[in-house]
């Protein structure tokens, strides 16, 4: 199925801190992740009583809000279909093939109105 919420973002500009607020708040579960910037991939199950979605935490954004991406299956057409329908997809995702296999591909997209976004396509089985 695609479109549901499959992965969020936080991003953060020292990820020690966060790691250590967000886990202090939620009781989140971190482990290091594939950024270069100290990222973590964060564990929301681990909380008493949720079931929770996977997550990440990345470093060097200050003031950041936290993206919601959205699982699709073939990410290359979902982008092409963002495009056609007025909006536009970030060029700056630095790495997106590179930890692909073991953590599938993210790309963040802008609506037709500017708002914020991320796709997601999920590992090959």
């Amino acid at each position: 199925m695609a479109g549901e919420p499959a992965f969020f973002e936080i991003g953060v500009e020292d990820p020690e801190r966060g790691k250590a607020f967000y886990g202090a708040l939620f009781g989140w579960d971190f482990t290091p992740g594939p950024s270069g910037r100290g990222g973590f991939m964060i564990g929301t199950s681990s909380a008493p009583g949720t079931a929770g979605i996977p997550g990440g935490l990345h470093g060097g954004d200050k003031g950041a809000a936290p993206y919601l991406f959205f699982r699709v299956d073939e990410l290359d057409a979902a982008l092409a279909r963002v495009r056609e329908l007025g909006g536009s997809v970030d060029g700056t995702d630095p790495g997106d093939e590179d930890n692909a296999a073991e953590y599938g591909r993210f790309k963040l997209c802008k609506d037709d109105q500017g708002s914020v976004f991320g796709l997601y396509q999920p590992p090959a089985q």
